[in-house]
């Protein structure tokens, strides 16, 4: 079983989620929204980089996967967004923790089936795949979901090399 630390990264609104998977079942740990007020940019950064080194120390993770960017309309909203993935990055890589990358199109791809799911239906199969009853915000179900495709890839990994031999 693996602690597997997601992260949906942004400048004003930052999701996590922890799972323990064995790469086919998943159970939720938890999960929440890191929500920062109006302040300089750098103030932010530095509260996510705080918040998930926090996470990490206590729910000690094996792992970290986080969405990457896409590329945006907006460039400046696309360089805070990559700046605050930045900022979770470095609190995980500074406590030794792997970092795993994934767009949202696999994210949604590997969690609903389709990589044109909306929202909703992230929302949606994040809850039923976890078990879960209680409404998730958007950004909590994003990162419950880039944590449960990387349990999911992973899983396919272990599968894959022990078909090859490679898992002895």
């Amino acid at each position: 079983m693996q602690r597997i630390l997601g992260i949906d990264p942004g400048s004003r609104v930052t999701g996590y989620g922890i799972i323990v998977s064995d790469g086919v079942r998943s159970r939720h740990l938890v999960s929440g929204c890191i929500r920062l007020d109006e302040q300089e940019l750098s103030q932010r950064l530095g509260e996510i980089y705080r918040r998930v080194a926090g996470l990490v120390a206590e729910y000690a993770p094996d792992e970290l996967a986080i969405e990457q960017v896409f590329v945006a309309r907006n460039p400046a909203s696309a360089l805070k967004l990559g700046q605050a993935r930045g900022a979770a990055i470095c609190a995980a890589v500074v406590a030794g923790l792997p970092v795993s990358e994934y767009t949202p199109r696999m994210v949604k791809q590997s969690v609903v089936g389709s990589g044109s799911a909306d929202k909703e239906q992230v929302q949606h199969m994040v809850k039923r795949i976890l078990g879960l009853h209680e409404s998730l915000a958007a950004d909590q179900a994003d990162a419950l979901a880039v944590a449960i495709s990387h349990a999911h890839a992973s899983g396919l990994r272990l599968r894959s090399g022990a078909l090859r031999g490679g898992g002895r």
